[in-house]
């Protein structure tokens, strides 16, 4: 098994945070679906579903309504990042 270079690792985690800080923003700005934010960011879907998975954990994000979603037409989560749309019952937790 080929070791990968340290650098070059590195880049990869590099790449990670950073597409993550672009999801995290595009929750900000206003509560969207999944498929909303793959298609403004152009990151795939699957790794926003992972970060979405691993911010819910820390209470970094929620879902705020279940609503049809523009794009696919189908009911879908719309998450957020933005605290203060957090439902109550959450904060009191």
């Amino acid at each position: 098994m080929k070791a990968t270079p340290n650098h070059k690792r590195q880049d990869e985690d590099t790449h990670f945070e950073v597409q993550m800080k672009r999801v995290f923003a595009a929750f900000q700005r206003k509560p969207s679906t999944m498929l909303m934010v793959s298609i403004e960011t152009g990151i795939l879907r699957a790794n926003i579903c992972r970060y979405v998975a691993k911010w819910q954990k820390h209470n970094r994000i929620q879902r705020i309504e279940t609503g049809i979603c523009e794009i696919s037409r189908h009911r879908s989560g719309y998450y957020s990042t933005d605290k203060s749309l957090f439902n109550e019952y959450s904060k009191s937790n």
